[in-house]
């Protein structure tokens, strides 16, 4: 009896060729599914700026714009108000210090002055008086005392006399105890005018010494009422230049006013703004340079001030050596402020893109003349280049004009 075999079962070399196919299907689709869920948007490249990302060496600077400005200003502050009488010295002149710009007048000081001085004169008058006085007191009190002990030696005499007659028994009991009171009374008279004297003498001093502490502080004020007369002349502050000046003739000015302000021109500073992107990085002593006709120029952060306006904050810069010599007041440089150290690092051409994307992404272009969004991070920057730390490689091409008509694309097909 035949036996029926079964044929084995497993892939003939025809198989191979449909599984082929299949995979190659299902890639198909899976690209075309894949790429219908990206949202495109289509442009022309011409349109673009599309940059290379390389290796190079990453220069730690930044360029700001900084206005050349006296290296001090000195602000005129009225110290006594008043009606403007004269105007010496107009804006923009050369002035030294002490010179007179303002003459202003003030009523109500002038009356204040007569007021003092006929305080002091009245407290003069009451100085001398007093020391007149206690000087007829004093004579008058010595006159006294001299009185009292020449009675006190005449009655002592007396009863010494009559205490020996008396115990010769001469004279009367009486007699003698009358002559013995009259001794004591001139002991008793003479204590109480010497104790007088010396208390009228005390006194004496203790009140000159009152009226000469306050005739010193009527002197005194009636020199600061002096002063203030001086201070009606507006004087400028140091040498310099009158760079404004608000007063007119006839104009009236509070006391504590700000009417002027003197440039002093011994040396220049440079006011600069900076974003406050860098407000952690801008520190004083950086070093900084500008370039003015083909030389360089160095310079120093001498003052970082704290407060941001506007999303920046100012600096002020000076130079270290020489300055331009053409320098003045008003112009504006373009400077190079050194924030670090150069080295080594993955260069990225900048753009308008990061305005976009905060730096946190960026399209970049494969050979399909596709442009992919692909996460990245940005380091520093200088005015030509972003230091790339991480999802780019050097040589890769990247679109670094603005995103902004992109929309939410994430896949940009180029024509």
């Amino acid at each position: 009896m035949d036996i029926k075999l079964e044929k084995k079962k497993g892939l003939r070399p025809k198989h191979y060729g449909y599984i082929a196919l299949g995979l190659l299907i299902a890639f198909a689709a899976w690209k075309l599914i894949f790429s219908s869920s990206m949202s495109t948007f289509r442009t022309e490249k011409d349109k673009l700026s599309i940059a290379e990302v390389m290796q190079g060496k990453f220069d730690d600077y930044i360029t700001i714009n900084g206005t050349v400005a006296p290296i001090s200003t000195i602000y005129m502050d009225a110290y006594e108000g008043g009606r403007v009488s004269e105007k010496l010295i107009e804006e923009g002149t050369m002035v030294k210090k002490g010179d007179i710009i303002l003459k202003l007048e003030n009523m109500n000081l002038y009356e204040q002055i007569l007021a003092s001085e006929s305080n002091m004169a009245l407290k003069e008058n009451n100085l001398r008086s007093t020391k007149l006085e206690f000087d007829s007191r004093q004579v008058s009190g010595k006159k006294s005392l001299a009185t009292t002990d020449y009675d006190l030696t005449k009655t002592k005499r007396n009863f010494e006399q009559n205490e020996a007659l008396y115990k010769d028994e001469l004279i009367s009991k009486e007699e003698y105890l009358q002559t013995k009171e009259n001794y004591e009374l001139a002991i008793k008279q003479q204590k109480i005018v010497k104790l007088q004297t010396e208390q009228d003498d005390k006194m004496r001093i203790t009140s000159l010494s009152g009226l000469d502490t306050d005739l010193k502080r009527m002197r005194k004020t009636l020199s600061m009422v002096y002063e203030r007369l001086d201070h009606l002349n507006v004087r400028a502050p140091a040498d310099g230049q009158l760079g404004f000046l608000d007063a007119e003739i006839g104009q009236s000015i509070g006391q504590g006013e700000r009417i002027g302000q003197i440039n002093v021109l011994t040396d220049f500073k440079i006011e600069a703004t900076i974003d406050e992107h860098y407000i952690d990085r801008v520190k004083r002593d950086l070093s900084a340079s500008l370039e003015r006709n083909g030389k360089e120029f160095p310079l120093r952060l001498r003052k970082v001030y704290p407060e941001v306006r506007n999303g920046k904050f100012k600096v002020d810069l000076v130079f270290t050596k020489e300055k331009p010599e053409t320098i003045r007041a008003g112009q504006t440089y373009n400077i190079k402020l050194q924030l670090g150290a150069s080295s080594d690092a993955m260069l990225l051409p900048k753009g308008s893109f990061f305005q976009s994307t905060g730096g946190q992404w960026i399209f970049v272009v494969n050979e399909n003349n596709e442009a992919i969004k692909r996460t990245i991070r940005i380091g520093k920057q200088n005015s030509k280049y972003y230091e790339v730390l991480e999802g780019l490689e050097p040589g890769e091409k990247v679109i670094t004009s603005n995103y902004d008509s992109f929309g939410e694309a994430e896949r940009i097909v180029l024509k």
